[in-house]
């Protein structure tokens, strides 16, 4: 017997509700405009929406089924499928909540010291003979990572040899950047614009700056739970697909800024949210960008995991050391395996969505109160 199998078998359960796992980011915003609009209930299905700590957790929680579903990195299902860490487990990627919405961070002292790109501070890093600069991602398969050393190397920087880079939850970015234990960061919303509007830090790049277009987030689930609830697993993506259409209207951004906000999952005050989804992301060195790209959750087909999507994905874990040629095969086995465009499609095919509603004729929710 499989692990997988044996892992299904010890781990099984009864509850009604679908259960769902996020992480307080400004792009999980879908869920929760789902769940506080009635999108669920529209389409039938009872969810437990549950918020953890960080992307470790998500991947132990689908791992051992206590989450049957979970917004996730767009790299974890893949890490799950090739058995990173020593856990392999048959992940699936039906549905794409969002495109782009990440940025770079840098302290306020490495401004000082004159750094205003990725090719000055490689001259800080070359003419420095303190440590090695130290940057913050959120996980080893994210698309922070390949940002991150995207961007590092357009200055000529080694990101394996000129600094150390480390993973922390996306929630500790900014405290360990006042704390001095980190000059940087790439991470997700809203925790690059906590760093700026408290003066501890700037950003010089966006997700639309190095790599426009990329997958973020994904709905992650697994081969079992697909086959053992398919119409759990489409509801939801139906739910999910009118949540992400209305998260992507101009005129819609202050009503989710409110969700997010009044949810009491965030740390944070609501002006912070504002930042790059209604208002324009302040970078905090005198360029801003425009809030209605900065995510991406509806338009450009972002819902749809497509094959270029996943071959998006390998051509990164290949470019940056986590597939070797040895794996290559098996690799491309699994992305096909893990993006499941035709899930997505069975499930979002000609669905109305939702174009505008006030928070205050949606469905009781306790959340908001």
């Amino acid at each position: 017997m499989t692990k997988n199998a044996l892992t299904k078998k010890s781990v099984t359960s009864h509850a009604k509700a679908m259960r769902i796992g996020f992480i307080a980011l400004t792009d999980c915003a879908p869920l929760l405009v789902a769940d506080t609009l009635g999108l669920f209930k529209k389409h039938h299905v009872e969810v437990a929406l549950s918020r953890e700590i960080g992307w470790a957790t998500i991947r132990e929680k689908i791992y051992y089924r206590q989450l049957d579903a979970a917004h996730a990195l767009a790299g974890l299902g893949l890490s799950l499928r090739l058995g990173f860490d020593g856990r392999q487990c048959n992940t699936i990627n039906p549905f794409v909540f969002n495109i782009q919405g990440n940025a770079i961070t840098l302290s306020k002292d490495l401004w000082k010291r004159g750094a205003r790109d990725a090719a000055s501070l490689h001259k800080l890093v070359k003419s420095s003979l303190q440590r090695l600069l130290t940057f913050g991602i959120v996980e080893r398969s994210s698309s922070h990572l390949f940002l991150l050393r995207r961007w590092l190397k357009s200055g000529g920087i080694d990101p394996n040899q000129d600094v150390r880079i480390v993973v922390l939850p996306p929630t500790q970015m900014a405290e360990s950047l006042k704390l001095g234990l980190i000059d940087g960061y790439c991470a997700g919303e809203p925790w690059n614009s906590l760093a700026v509007s408290e003066g501890l830090g700037w950003c010089p790049a966006v997700s639309e700056d190095i790599m426009p277009g990329h997958p973020e987030k994904v709905l992650l689930t697994t081969e079992d739970f697909a086959e053992d609830e398919p119409e759990k697993l489409t509801a939801v993506m139906r739910a999910l697909y009118e949540a992400c259409a209305f998260c992507d209207e101009s005129k819609n951004r202050t009503t989710v800024v409110d969700i997010l906000y009044k949810s009491g999952h965030f740390s944070v005050q609501r002006n912070v949210l504002q930042r790059s989804l209604s208002i324009p992301f302040d970078s905090g060195c005198g360029i801003t960008h425009s809030a209605e790209n900065f995510h991406i959750f509806h338009r450009r087909h972002a819902n749809e995991p497509s094959s270029d999507k996943a071959q998006w994905l390998l051509r990164e874990f290949i470019e940056h050391g986590l597939i070797q040629s040895s794996q290559l095969s098996d690799a491309s086995k699994a992305v096909t395996a893990c993006w499941r465009s035709d899930l997505f499609h069975h499930a979002c095919t000609n669905i109305p969505t939702v174009k505008k509603r006030s928070i205050k004729n949606t469905p009781h929710n306790p959340a908001l109160i």
